[in-house]
């Protein structure tokens, strides 16, 4: 964790990624001194970090304890998944109108599956769920509408703490996962559109709906 920028930053870069990385798991309690303690700093600006984090629905604050994480409720994960599945397939439809955006797209999930390939060969469950982040967010990146991406993105947070919860526990998930993101790249090279949509929603109920 880098020591620059203002301590609340800090507190706040820092309790985020605990949050998002699971280290700081859902429901678990944790108190401003324990995050000022590994920052070294008062607690006045971890205060003022856990305020931003209770604004974006992360953390629940408790009143001279400190703050819980607000777990992934199974509706909320009901509605990211269906929410990615529809943006998605509607990129995918963008990109195969226009070839320019076809072509530039195709750069940015050819770079998330060569870093899925090397995070897989060396079981770093940690990089493939960013990889696998930024696979997925490449078709919507790439289609051009600057509505969907804001909104794509608004969900990242969220798909972060899905993707991690799936790939930590099973490392071995992670060559059948490279395996189907492989195949759903394929769909849209062959310009199949509905095999991209039916193949991305089989893909999210094996691993996140089931």
């Amino acid at each position: 964790m880098a020591d620059q920028g203002p301590a609340g930053d800090r507190a706040y870069r820092h309790t985020k990624e605990l949050i998002l990385t699971g280290e700081l798991a859902g429901g678990q309690l944790f108190s401003e001194g324990e995050i000022a303690n590994d920052l070294d700093i008062s607690r006045t600006p971890v205060r003022e970090a856990f305020l931003r984090l209770e604004a974006e629905q992360l953390v629940q604050l408790i009143p001279k304890r400190g703050a819980v994480v607000v777990p992934v409720t199974p509706t909320e994960m009901e509605d990211v998944l269906d929410l990615r599945e529809a943006l998605e397939a509607a990129a995918v439809r963008r990109l195969l109108r226009d070839d320019r955006l076809l072509a530039a797209a195709s750069e940015g999930w050819s770079r998330a599956l060569e870093e899925q390939r090397r995070c897989a060969q060396e079981r770093d469950a940690d990089g493939f769920a960013a990889a696998d982040d930024a696979f997925h967010a490449s078709f919507v990146e790439g289609s051009g509408n600057a509505l969907a991406i804001r909104f794509y993105r608004s969900l990242g947070d969220r798909q972060r703490r899905m993707s991690l919860s799936v790939v930590r526990p099973r490392a071995e998930l992670l060559d059948v996962l490279l395996q189907e993101h492989a195949a759903l790249a394929e769909c849209v090279e062959r310009r199949e559109p509905e095999a991209f949509a039916r193949g991305l929603g089989e893909h999210l109920d094996r691993y996140h709906r089931r």
